[in-house]
């Protein structure tokens, strides 16, 4: 499967998660990119950051069948896939405080992808491929499995807020025929701006209600907020950085250099390294660095 795939260019550029030669860096990169770029052409710019809910246990075993058809594996392969989905069955266990298990009846799964499998993740990426080309004519979709995110730029503020109602209203639709919900109260809209001062603020408006603005938003494990000034996402960082050097400082009389070596990559080094190239520039970072300075 993963030969085809690959041969014919199936599954979408704009999906970053679960395929080789990819990251979570690579992702967010496609992010700040496309907000700085966007900023830089003196637009407005927004992002729409969608929480799913429970994509993997929603996933809709006949419209998957259907889909993989279409992307042409059929036939032996289709039915195989279907014999690995159906039939499975499943209950719920409770156990009391008095050690009394109590069980529901069992009954046959007729939605969800298996978890912990190697095969799963690429049904899933199957599953919401079509998603991206359904909005990337009038946003940019940035995919990463399920964590789905959509940057809208405009010149014209009017239009700019139009497209994000549009934008939210077709993702909307295109959950509820694939069977997918959105979970409304941790989606979010954030609007970027290249200084922190007020202005005029888009909204998104949807069956009466509107989705939750804010000023940063957790992003494949960056806190992304609406400046770019990473002082959020540092600010976090700062007291794990400082556990792990206190901890490298009170080993050091009694081990080894190549032992505390071992000890700075995994706990220090790891947490510095991630997202180094996005907020290594911050006017904020001196204060990380001088944390790390304190090993030595």
């Amino acid at each position: 499967m993963n030969k085809h795939i690959i041969s014919n260019k199936i599954l979408a550029n704009e999906q970053y998660g679960f395929r080789s030669n990819t990251s979570t860096e690579m992702a967010i990169y496609q992010l700040i990119n496309k907000i700085l770029k966007a900023l830089d052409n003196k637009e407005w710019v927004g992002g729409i950051f969608c929480d799913l809910f429970k994509a993997f246990d929603c996933v809709d075993h006949e419209i998957l069948l259907g889909k993989l058809k279409f992307y042409g594996i059929m036939g032996t392969a289709n039915k195989l896939i279907e014999s690995y989905l159906t039939n499975r069955f499943q209950r719920v266990k409770i156990k009391d405080n008095q050690s009394v298990n109590c069980y529901s009846e069992w009954d046959k799964v007729k939605q969800d992808i298996p978890q912990g499998s190697v095969f799963g993740p690429l049904l899933f990426l199957l599953y919401i491929n079509d998603l991206p080309k359904l909005v990337n004519d009038i946003s940019s979709p940035i995919l990463f499995a399920d964590n789905t995110n959509l940057i809208c730029t405009q010149k014209n503020f009017y239009k700019f807020n139009d497209e994000l109602e549009l934008v939210f209203q077709k993702i909307n639709r295109w959950l509820q025929a694939n069977l997918l919900t959105l979970n409304f109260n941790k989606t979010n809209l954030i609007q970027f701006t290249s200084k922190n001062i007020e202005t005029t603020q888009a909204h998104i408006k949807y069956r009466g209600n509107y989705i939750q603005n804010t000023n940063k938003i957790t992003f494949l494990g960056l806190i992304v907020d609406k400046t770019l000034s990473w002082q959020s996402h540092l600010d976090k960082l700062s007291p794990k950085l400082s556990s792990a050097s206190y901890m490298i400082r009170t080993l050091k009389p009694i081990l080894t250099i190549n032992n505390l070596q071992v000890i700075y990559y995994l706990y220090a080094r790891s947490i510095i390294s991630y997202g180094l190239i996005f907020w290594g520039n911050s006017s904020h970072s001196n204060m990380i660095f001088k944390i790390q300075e304190r090993n030595y």
